[in-house]
């Protein structure tokens, strides 16, 4: 079978809505398929915006704004890469004919846990841990109360694990509450889920088109105040409960429909899998994927876009380790020691423009047949990079 693409510089155009690491990689394998890239994010020289044939700073929220910028560039493709974006602009972007992967709808549930919790355990019956939703301090109390301690709160919307934390007893409540309130996002409303005891914790990078659907192996992962600090692939796992995990996540994405790689993820207790949440773009504990596989997930999720084939070879095991900043500077200086680079390690630094501290501004990547020691070894790089 021979494969076609009229694929020209310039003959395609994506717009990225949110330019931050994710969206850089994204861009990256955009170009070197020759299709033009627009970066746009809500600060000036965003890691995407450095990368980009053209790059725009806008309130992403205001649909006037974005709805004039998708007039001005008429991209064939709108990818949406972080949760805070008008999602009215999209709807309308797509009434008026502009692709939206993987579409509007589809973003619309998922950048909101209430919306993609109740389309996965409501209308496709999944299973999921027990949940309830909550605006006032009482309702939280109340639903603390019967969900039992501990249990998870999260705004219904933020991104990166922001606003998220474990009330372990019903003294916690009050600090969840004031916690969850300070995230960026909407925090209207909150979501109380019952603390599964689980034996880990997966992603499982899923790619479609209309014509196939691929899945990445398993990514086991750490998490710390919602956020990712570490991540590995793959992760064992019985072929029952990774069996399991396919066919929800086949049943979601082929729910949601579109194109794109979707990051659907799961807690995993013996052969058991609980649904948890998905984005429908590359997610952080995927960045493993620059060093495992020979199409990473943001090569993935550009073919799944243009409707290219979705094969990839699977080189090994390997693990991701997050740098975080440890001070505050409006001109971040990363220092990585040549210690960081070998036959079978390197880092990847983001060029934000700033830096605070905990803000992710590198990963590093190690393969290792051993994961346990590719995990060990990607930590160690980690913690030899400093900032400045």
């Amino acid at each position: 079978m021979t494969f076609t693409t009229p694929l020209q510089q310039g003959s395609i155009k994506i717009m990225l809505l949110g330019s931050g690491e994710l969206g850089k990689e994204v861009a990256i394998e955009a170009q070197r398929l020759g299709v033009e890239v627009i970066a746009v994010d809500k600060y000036e020289n965003a890691p995407a915006h450095l990368v980009a044939n053209r790059a725009y700073a806008i309130n992403m929220q205001d649909k006037a704004a974005v709805l004039e910028l998708i007039e001005k560039e008429r991209p064939t493709y709108i990818l949406p890469e972080v949760e805070a974006i008008s999602i009215e602009a999209l709807f309308e972007a797509e009434a008026r004919g502009f692709h939206v992967i993987p579409n509007a709808e589809a973003v619309n549930k998922t950048m909101n846990r209430k919306n993609i919790r109740m389309f996965a355990a409501e209308e496709l019956g999944l299973t999921t841990s027990r949940y309830r939703f909550v605006k006032t301090l009482d309702e939280l109390k109340a639903a603390g109360a019967e969900m039992g301690f501990p249990c998870v709160i999260k705004p219904v919307m933020s991104s990166s694990g922001h606003g998220q934390s474990i009330a372990r007893s019903a003294d916690d409540i009050e600090r969840s509450w004031e916690i969850a309130k300070e995230a960026r996002g909407d925090s209207s409303e909150l979501i109380v889920e019952e603390f599964i005891k689980f034996d880990y914790e997966i992603t499982l990078l899923t790619a479609r088109t209309e014509n196939e659907t691929v899945f990445c192996e398993p990514i086991g992962h750490v998490q710390q105040d919602g956020d990712y600090i570490l991540s590995w692939q793959p992760m064992p796992m019985s072929e029952s409960a990774l069996q399991k995990a396919k066919d929800i996540a086949k049943a979601v994405t082929d729910g949601l429909g579109g194109r794109g790689i979707f990051g659907v993820e799961f807690f995993v207790k013996g052969d058991e899998v609980y649904f948890s949440e998905l984005s429908p773009r590359p997610h952080d504990t995927g960045m493993v994927t620059l060093i495992t596989q020979s199409q990473s997930e943001f090569a993935l999720h550009i073919r799944a876009v243009l409707g290219l084939p979705l094969n990839y070879t699977f080189y090994g095991a390997g693990a991701s380790s997050a740098y975080k900043a440890k001070n505050e500077s409006h001109n971040p200086q990363i220092v990585v020691p040549d210690s960081a680079f070998s036959t079978h390690s390197f880092v990847r630094v983001f060029g934000k423009p700033e830096s605070h501290i905990g803000r992710r501004m590198a990963v590093a990547l190690v393969m290792n047949e051993d994961v346990e020691q590719a995990k060990s070894e990607a930590l160690k790089i980690a913690e030899s990079i400093s900032d400045c």
